[in-house]
């Protein structure tokens, strides 16, 4: 018999001889390793994060270890089983890390850089990787099939990637297109601009070991393989915002330890299985934004750990799944925009940790149950827009964290309840469309936080209470369509805050208009139409300087209209069946024609018109000497402006009386004394002046009138002119400006609280901005931003977007300020660099090119969002996120830790999707940023999941 085994042993001998100098010549594991790692480091040049990665010192080292480098961990044997270089700011490739020399390799964790180009189809070589996490940055190619051979992998993290190659049209559908709501939906709202594209690997099924796979925030298309139901040991799932379609497969009811599927935000279609509800582990199930039919699980609760459930934005119809009514760990339900039916009192039961529900525009009838007063938790009740009918139980006043609840377009009847204001933290309330009858309830005035009433369209009758003057934050007031009589409560002049609209037409009120409407000086609607006004219409509406829509038809008003630029301009159609108004303007008669048929004393007014007519031209005659004079004297002693000067009035405030309000603010001022210096800009100060009315302004003063040659006066005017127009709630108000031969001033809105940055700098202040007031300071400003994009003919790009020219109000809402001032001055000045944009928050283009587009403001948008979230400028952590639209990060990193758990006062859902929305915006590529109408729509109906 031969002697294999003495030949095995020599051959072993003989293997072992050639494999012993390969070691003495430095070709060991960890040599080969840390070779590799030179290597790909030289390929991203001279980064910081590379510091430690050096060469031993000693020229006759045959080893050179790794194991000290950053980023880097080796076991006991000098073998590398850890590359961690997450959230390091890394720029270049993975295409040049030779995988095949890292054997013992566990884990390798890249997420959160700027990394770019394909993954390495020789990452398969990996074999005992347990750990891939290479999630937000900019990799741009498919999933290379080798990832079937990481079959120890139990985390798989590639989502929120960049795609840069050429794809099918037909997968992305128009950016333009919209949700059910009219509003962008959030797939297109993220412009297509990240990850991988081409189908889900079937493949990636043979991972048996998975227990989170994510991949969402891509471009995967295409069917969701039947063979991710292999996945025994899975527990997250992420497959959100992709392009997905077809069907659920019906094998996903096999992953029983599943806690979290995130199927939102993608084309899915057909019947959801009833298999789902075999998932009894489950607690986030995400369905919402597809095309999905048929009915929802009826078990879809049936292990009792469901806590977010959203199935919004789809076609389901049939039954609320019985299971949800015993569901008591809910938390957040959306089923908004189905046509699902059933009975809400018989299908809800009471949970005791609900804090948002929605339920609107369904098929749902029956009666509103009291159980809803013991889901004490709520925040956000609504029902809108289905056929509940019966009355609206008190036990709704008992949810006194309540901040919106909306009722609105059902078939309720009876009275508001009587303790509605128990509701303290109310900020919204609809009922509108509905069939309530009865008075309106006092105790409303008790909502001294309410932002929001509609009451329309109902049956209500008796006076309107004059308590509703007491809610000081009202910006929308809409009682209309109802039978309310007597008069208009003088109180709603209190009403200082209103902005969007005042609609109390189509009612049975009479009397004359309070003059004390005439303080609602920021009211852009007002509709008195329908009713049965008397008098006058008060002269103190020529303050309503913000009107930019009005109705006072079908009344019994008389006399001459407000002596202002709106009401001389407004559509005829506005005054029309009215008793006898007047005015100058089309479709009324000329007060003057009017005044002479009234008898005995038309002599004396004619007089009195005549003599205030010579009196004007007189004052006319004056003003055009002075200005003679004036140019006179400039042309001695200016000659080389001469040429150049316009040939006007250099003095001139939009809205005021410009003489009288020049030497008012002359002496509010002290003259513009440091002591009523509040600001100090790159180009201006600014000054508080309190008017002897009362009314306080801020003014700012520009360092130099030389900053705005003569010739460019006029269109300084023109743009001024322009930006007074400007009509919204986030915007600080620009009433005017005077250039005279000494100063040249802007005429602003006074501020209270001062600047976000100045509240941001103080632990008081910062404490005091909770994370709700922070969100809606977000939102403030995201709005304010959109409005000037968007809504502006021509747009306005306002250049400097910072916590600096943010300002808050008293009750701490945003104002944007320094709006367009930056192109109001000579671009050739030595202002011109200041003006363009704040150190740390100007966008990265602006650094080889001064072309400024409304990018540049989406950019520096998105830096001011992150410190509102982070309590300070980001700083470093700017750099980090840069090249990367839609970063993820942890919250606790992030948050200001001055302020407690935002799980107390905000989801910790909503935060995440405020973060990464943030993110978004400071992609290095202009292209790639969200447009401010897209931020603010998302902001406004989709933050929340």
């Amino acid at each position: 018999m031969p002697n294999y085994q003495g030949k095995y042993l020599s051959l072993a001998v003989f293997l072992a001889l050639l494999v012993l100098p390969s070691s003495c010549n430095g070709n060991s594991v960890p040599n080969r390793e840390a070779k590799a790692l030179l290597k790909w480091k030289e390929s991203f040049g001279n980064q910081s994060i590379f510091q430690s990665w050096v060469t031993p010192a000693t020229a006759n080292a045959t080893t050179q270890s790794p194991c000290r480098w950053r980023g880097v961990t080796c076991n006991n044997a000098g073998n590398v089983i850890a590359i961690n270089l997450a959230y390091t700011g890394l720029k270049g490739t993975i295409e040049n890390l030779d995988f095949s020399s890292f054997p013992n390799l566990l884990r390798l964790d890249l997420k959160v850089n700027q990394l770019t180009g394909k993954i390495p189809s020789n990452i398969g070589l990996l074999s005992k990787l347990q750990f891939l996490d290479l999630s937000t940055n900019s990799l741009n190619s498919r999933l290379p099939l080798s990832l079937a051979n990481l079959t120890l992998v139990y985390e798989l993290d590639i989502s929120r990637n960049n795609i840069t190659g050429e794809l099918d049209p037909s997968l992305f559908p128009d950016a333009n297109s919209r949700s059910k709501t009219g509003l962008m939906s959030l797939k297109n709202f993220l412009l297509q601009d990240t990850l991988l594209s081409g189908r889900i690997p079937n493949e990636i099924g043979n991972l048996k070991h998975l227990s989170l796979l994510a991949l969402d925030g891509s471009h995967f298309c295409g069917p969701i393989p039947p063979s991710l139901g292999n996945l025994s040991s899975l527990t997250v799932l992420q497959l959100s915002s992709l392009q997905l379609s077809g069907n659920i497969p019906v094998s996903f009811g096999t992953l029983r330890k599943l806690n979290i599927l995130y199927l939102h935000i993608n084309h899915l279609s057909g019947f959801v299985p009833e298999e789902l509800g075999n998932l009894s582990s489950l607690v986030v199930l995400h369905l919402a934004e597809n095309n999905f039919s048929g009915n929802l699980p009826s078990e879809v609760c049936g292990g009792g750990k469901l806590v977010n459930f959203s199935a919004s934005f789809n076609n389901f119809s049939g039954p609320i799944p019985k299971s949800l009514k015993n569901c008591k760990t809910l938390y957040r339900v959306r089923l908004e925009y189905n046509q699902l039916t059933g009975n809400i009192a018989q299908d809800f039961g009471v949970y005791p940790n609900l804090t948002y529900i929605d339920l609107s525009y369904n098929k749902l009838s029956g009666e509103l149950s009291p159980n809803w007063g013991e889901c004490r938790n709520l925040t956000l009740l609504k029902a809108a827009g289905n056929m509940i009918g019966g009355k609206i139980p008190d036990e709704i006043t008992q949810l006194n964290q309540l901040i919106e609840l909306d009722l609105s377009s059902n078939q309720l009847s009876g009275i508001i309840p009587t303790q509605v204001g128990k509701l303290s933290k109310l900020l919204s309330l609809s009922l509108k469309d509905n069939k309530l009858s009865g008075p309106i309830p006092v105790g409303i005035g008790g909502l001294s936080n309410l932002e929001s009433l509609d009451l329309s369209t109902n049956m209500l009758t008796g006076p309107i209470p004059y308590q509703l003057g007491d809610c000081s934050k009202l910006r929308d007031l809409r009682l209309n369509e109802n039978g309310l009589n007597s008069t208009i409560p003088y109180q709603i002049g209190n009403l200082v805050a209103l902005q969007d609209l005042l609609d109390l037409s189509y009612n049975s009120l009479s009397g004359e208009i309070p003059l004390q409407l005439g303080k609602l000086t920021s009211l852009e609607s007002l509709n008195l139409s329908h009713n049965n006004l008397s008098g006058k219409v008060p002269s103190s509406f020529s303050n309503l300087w913000s009107l930019v829509a009005v109705n006072l038809s079908y009344n019994n008003l008389e006399g001459p209209l407000p002596n202002s630029n709106f009401f001389r301009s407004a559509q005829p159609e506005a005054f029309s069946n009215n008793k006898d108004l007047c005015g100058e303007r089309q479709g009324l008669k000329p007060c003057n024609a009017t005044f002479t048929e009234n008898g005995g004393n038309d002599k004396r007014k004619i007089v009195i018109i005549v003599v205030a007519s010579l009196a004007s031209i007189s004052i006319l005659l004056m003003v055009c000497i002075w200005i003679l004079s004036f140019l006179r004297y400039r042309s001695v002693n200016q000659s080389k402006v001469e040429g150049r000067a316009n040939r006007e009035n250099l003095f001139s405030i939009w809205q005021f009386n410009g003489k009288f309000m020049y030497k008012d603010i002359l002496e509010a001022t002290k003259n513009f004394d440091e002591t009523c210096c509040i600001g100090v800009g790159g180009f201006a100060k600014v000054y508080k002046a309190e008017m002897p009315d009362g009314q306080v302004f801020a003014i700012k003063k520009l360092s130099s009138h030389t900053d705005i040659e003569m010739q460019l006066v006029k269109s300084f005017k023109n743009e001024v002119a322009a930006l007074t127009e400007l009509r919204h709630r986030n915007i600080v108000k620009l009433y005017g400006f005077c250039s005279e031969r000494r100063h040249l001033f802007l005429v602003y809105e006074f501020m209270e609280r001062g600047s976000l940055a100045k509240i941001l700098s103080n632990d008081v202040g910062a404490k005091e901005l909770d994370w709700t007031k922070r969100i809606q300071i977000i939102k403030g400003v995201a709005h304010a931003l959109s409005y000037m994009h968007h809504d502006c003919v021509p747009p306005i790009i306002h250049r400097d977007i910072s916590s600096k020219n943010v300002l808050l109000s008293s009750e701490l809402e945003a104002r944007v300020s320094d709006f367009g001032t930056a192109r109001l001055l000579n671009p050739d000045s030595s202002n011109w660099t200041e003006v363009a944009g704040t150190y740390g928050y100007v966008a990265p283009e602006l650094a080889y090119s001064m072309a400024v587009t409304e990018k540049c403001d989406v950019y520096s948008f998105g830096v001011l969002a992150l410190e509102v979230l982070t309590g300070n400028h980001p700083g470093e952590l700017i750099s980090y996120l840069h090249s990367s639209p839609d970063q993820r990060i942890g919250l606790a990193d992030v948050l200001d830790p001055r302020l407690s758990s935002p799980v107390e006062q905000q989801s910790e859902d909503g935060l995440s999707f405020m973060l990464n929305l943030a993110i978004l915006c400071f992609n290095p590529n202009p292209q790639s940023r969200p447009t401010m109408r897209s931020v603010s729509q998302q902001l406004e109906v989709g933050c929340f999941w």
